[in-house]
C-alpha cells in the first residue's frame, strides 16, 4: 500500500519517454480488439502457444524447471498427477491450473484477500506444502547472483503486519482503479511492486505476483499476454527484472521510493509483447498464401520460440502433416538455418545464431 497512500507523489515526475510507451500500449490494445474480431482462429493458435511458454517461463524464473516434452505434456494435460515425478512437476502443474483459471475468467472480478490466498493454494495444490496461508515467519529477499553469494537486499514487513498491509493494498488498488486515479498500467505496476515488497507468502510470491499481473492486465483490457508470453519476455530479461524491482523497493518502507524503475520495465515489456504480437499476426497472414513447406519455414524462422519441438510446429500449423514438417526441417538444417539439439521423440531444434526471431 506504500505506493498508494500518496498516489500524487508516487505518480509525479513520470519519465517523459514512459508516456510515449504508454501511448503505444493503448494503440496496441485497440488493434488487439480488431484482430480478435477479424482473426479468431489465428489468435486461438497464438494463445495455445503462449500458454505453454508462460507456464514454462514463469516457473523457470523461480528455478522450477520442467523441460521438453515432459513440460508440454503437463501443460496440455497428457501427464496427470499420479505420473508426476518430482516437486518441480507438481508446482509446474499448479501454476498451469492457476493461470488457466485466470484466463477462463478473462481477468474479471474484484481482487480480494481470499482470491489471492486461493491462487497460492492452487499453485501448491499438488504438493505437500500448506497453500493458501500467509507467512508466519520473517522472510527476506536475497540477491543470489552467481559468484556473489547470498546477500539480503530487502527485508519485507513482519508476519504480524502482513495481513493488514495486504488487505489495505487490495482496498487502495481497487479504489484507485475505480476512480481512474492513474493510467491502468501504472496502477498495476504500483500494485505488483507493493505486493512483492510485502512478500506475503513463505513461497510462491513471484509466481503469484505474475498471476495477478496477468489477471489485472486482462481486466484492464490488455490481453496481449494471452497471445505473447509476457513471462517469457521477463525470463529473457531476468536480470533487468530483478534490478528494476530492487531499484523501486529502495525507500519503500517509508514511502520515499520511486516506482519508475519497475513501472518502466513492466510497460516496456508489454510494448515488446505488442510489437511481437503485431509481427506474428502479419507473418501468419502472409503465410496463408504459402505452400505448406514454406509455412513451416516461416513459422520456424519468425514465430517459433528460439528452441522448439515438432509439437510446437504441429500446434501452430494444424493443417500441415508431420512428413511435410520433417521435410521442411531437413531443408532448413541443410541451409544451416536450424540445428537439432536433441534426438528421439522429444527432439528439440533451435535457430542458428544469425537467424532473427520476431
Amino acid at each position: 500500500m506504500n505506493s498508494f497512500t500518496n498516489l500524487d507523489r508516487t505518480l509525479g515526475n513520470q519519465p517523459r519517454e514512459l508516456g510515449v510507451a504508454l501511448a503505444r500500449l493503448d494503440v496496441g490494445k485497440g488493434r488487439e480488439e480488431l484482430y480478435r474480431n477479424q482473426l479468431p482462429e489465428l489468435l486461438t493458435q497464438l494463445a495455445e502457444q503462449s500458454r505453454i511458454h508462460s507456464i514454462t517461463a514463469s516457473s523457470a524464473i523461480e528455478g522450477v524447471v520442467v523441460s521438453g516434452e515432459r513440460g508440454e505434456g503437463i501443460a496440455v494435460g497428457r501427464v496427470q498427477p499420479p505420473m508426476f515425478r518430482n516437486r518441480n512437476e507438481r508446482e509446474f502443474a499448479g501454476y498451469r491450473d492457476a493461470l488457466d483459471e485466470i484466463v477462463r475468467s478473462g481477468g474479471n472480478g474484484t481482487l480480494t484477500m481470499a482470491h489471492i490466498l486461493h491462487l497460492q493454494r492452487v499453485l501448491f495444490s499438488y504438493t505437500d506444502a500448506p497453500g493458501g496461508t500467509l507467512k508466519t515467519e520473517q522472510n527476506y529477499i536475497a540477491d543470489e547472483t552467481p559468484g556473489d553469494g547470498r546477500q539480503i537486499v530487502f527485508e519485507p514487513p513482519s508476519p504480524q503486519l502482513t495481513p493488514s498491509l495486504l488487505d489495505n493494498l487490495i482496498w487502495w488498488y481497487e479504489k484507485s482503479a475505480a476512480e481512474s486515479a492513474g493510467h491502468p498500467m501504472l496502477l498495476i505496476s504500483a500494485f505488483v511492486l507493493d505486493f512483492l515488497s510485502i512478500h506475503p507468502f513463505e513461497d510462491g510470491n513471484g509466481r503469484v505476483a505474475r498471476l495477478l499481473t496477468a489477471q489485472l492486465l486482462l481486466r484492464a483490457g490488455y490481453g496481449v499476454s494471452r497471445y505473447v508470453s509476457i513471462e517469457q519476455l521477463i525470463y529473457e530479461n531476468k536480470n533487468r527484472y530483478y534490478d528494476s524491482l530492487r531499484g523501486s523497493s529502495d525507500g519503500w518502507h517509508d514511502g520515499t521510493h520511486s516506482i519508475w524503475p519497475w513501472a518502466s520495465f513492466l510497460v516496456r515489456t508489454l510494448v515488446l509483447g505488442y510489437d511481437a504480437f503485431e509481427e506474428r499476426v502479419a507473418a501468419a497472414r502472409g503465410s496463408e498464401r504459402m505452400g505448406k513447406g514454406q509455412r513451416v519455414g516461416e513459422y520456424v524462422l519468425n514465430r517459433a520460440p528460439a528452441t522448439f519441438s515438432l509439437a510446437d510446429i504441429r500446434r501452430a500449423l494444424p493443417g500441415v502433416s508431420t512428413p511435410t514438417i520433417h521435410l521442411a526441417l531437413r531443408d532448413l538444417k541443410k541451409r544451416k538455418l536450424v540445428e537439432r539439439v536433441s534426438v528421439g521423440r522429444t527432439a528439440q531444434y533451435r535457430r542458428a545464431n544469425h537467424v532473427r526471431n520476431v
